[in-house]
């Protein structure tokens, strides 16, 4: 297996690699720095040339330590980044639940409220059929009530009027019969009822 197995040199850009400014993009604190830095050591070491009339590489021994140095120093600072970058997106999850479960639980309260609200106006349309069927009941009853006192009343002044009337009409019978007698007693005690019996 050769060095380059595994590494595609299209993958990386020569000229990013050749570049020193790359260091110093580094210095900013790039995640992935301490990556690219190991990459770039494999990749010296795999295309570095052989030795004549040897098998074995031809290595810038201060080249690959610089490289090696450089991406054990980047691995501190892109490691609190890393856990920085994961510390902020649980932060970022966290919040997004909190306020999933406050949305729910508004929602789930202004549901609560709603039926409630429901069960309030329920009852008060119950109370009220509750109140107006039996106060229908109510005045039905005093309707009867009424009306049974009014008929009880008026059959006892019905009663009370024939026997004023019998009493009345009794009365006159007994003041036309007065009236009669005393017209016969009159004629009776007349003087002039002799002076004309002679005339018969």
């Amino acid at each position: 297996m050769s060095y380059n197995d595994g590494y595609d040199d299209d993958e990386y850009d020569e000229e990013v690699l050749e570049d020193s400014d790359a260091f110093v993009r580094g210095t900013h604190g790039y995640v992935g720095d301490a990556e690219a830095l190991l990459r770039r050591a494999v990749d010296v070491i795999a295309t570095a040339p052989t030795m004549p009339l040897s098998s074995s590489p031809r290595i810038d021994r201060d080249e690959i330590i610089e490289l090696l140095e450089e991406a054990l120093a980047r691995l501190p600072d892109e490691m609190r980044q890393a856990r920085w970058m994961i510390k902020e997106r649980q932060e970022f999850v966290a919040k997004t639940r909190r306020e999933a479960d406050e949305l729910l639980e508004s929602a789930r309260v202004q549901a609560e409220r709603m039926v409630q609200r429901t069960e309030v106006v329920r009852a008060a349309e119950q109370r009220a059929r509750g109140i107006s069927e039996a106060s229908e009941t109510d005045a039905r009853r005093l309707r009867h009530e009424t009306e049974d006192f009014l008929d009880q009343r008026l059959a006892s002044f019905e009663i009370l009027l024939d026997k004023l009337s019998k009493t009345v009409q009794a009365g006159r019978s007994r003041l036309a019969i007065g009236e009669h007698r005393d017209v016969e007693e009159v004629d009776d005690d007349d003087p002039t009822k002799a002076f004309f019996d002679q005339d018969r």
